[in-house]
């Protein structure tokens, strides 16, 4: 699912295409707003919110689009051809004299009021890269359940808006406990880090086409993706294992030598990869 400073990205590539222009081709592919039809209109701006797109238009109205695991905004330029995904999978498309926005595989598409945006996003916590990030508050946030597993409270958009899987083990990793530590048993002077370490995270990536958390050359994440190669730090074969509160399961990356706290023994066929790997060079 793509993260926040993904999400920063996309928003930004649709408001430089679109922001300001008439739009001469408005298609939308979804039963609900098949009759809708926005030519004519201007469009104001793009904006993120958390992992939310808000593309909002003269006369008060605003797309909300969410890209979920698969969905994606692709923007071309008059006469280039289409390359997102076969033409089934386009579920709206926005045009003007010069670009043309198309959204692939939209999961959450809705056309409201721009005065009505709250009732799509206002149940965000403070957003990462928005103008309402607010530390204290997204920690407050994080203790309002201190027996929550520290990597189901990051997912949760409710706390702090921006953190998708990829984050959330990445974080775990450099505050050393593991994703499934309760909040509550976090060390405080750690868990103060919490926010600003992932504000910086989400900063430094957002202008990235790369995402980068460790700072080394040629390796660009410390635990996500990485099982069973050894931990950077410590070399010890890291370690994945599914994680989440039933309605859906995430896999999740953490060295259980480097991060403290509770965690899942490693599955028969990560023992067996760890016991039979051969030794890196």
């Amino acid at each position: 699912m793509p993260e926040g400073d993904t999400v920063w990205q996309a928003a930004r590539r649709l408001h430089e295409a679109l922001a300001g222009q008439v739009l001469i081709r408005s298609d939308f592919r979804v039963p609900k707003y098949a009759t809708v039809d926005l030519t004519g209109r201007r469009v104001l701006s793009t904006v993120p919110r958390g992992k939310h797109l808000l593309t909002r238009f003269e006369g008060g109205l605003t797309l909300h689009t969410h890209l979920r695991m698969e969905g994606a905004w692709k923007v071309y330029a008059a006469g280039e051809r289409w390359r997102g995904g076969p033409g089934h999978q386009i579920r709206v498309i926005l045009g003007t004299d010069h670009r043309t926005a198309v959204g692939y595989r939209l999961q959450v598409l809705e056309l409201l009021r721009t005065t009505e945006e709250e009732r799509a996003v206002g149940h965000l916590g403070p957003d990462l890269l928005g103008p309402d990030w607010d530390p204290e508050r997204a920690l407050a946030n994080l203790r309002t359940d201190p027996a929550r597993p520290l990597g189901e409270a990051l997912l949760d958009q409710r706390n702090l808006a921006g953190i998708g899987n990829i984050y959330k083990s990445e974080l775990c990793f450099l505050l050393g406990a593991t994703p499934w530590l309760p909040v509550g048993a976090l060390p405080a002077d750690r868990a103060e880090k919490l926010p600003d370490l992932a504000h910086r995270l989400l900063e430094a990536n957002r202008d990235r086409p790369v995402r980068q958390t460790t700072g080394l050359r040629h390796q660009d994440l410390f635990v996500y993706g990485r099982a069973p190669r050894p931990c950077l730090r410590c070399r010890t074969p890291v370690r994945v294992a599914d994680q989440g509160d039933g309605s859906q399961e995430r896999p999740t990356y953490w060295c259980p030598t480097c991060q403290t706290g509770p965690a899942p023994a490693p599955s028969a066929p990560q023992r067996w990869r760890e016991r039979h790997r051969r030794t890196p060079t």
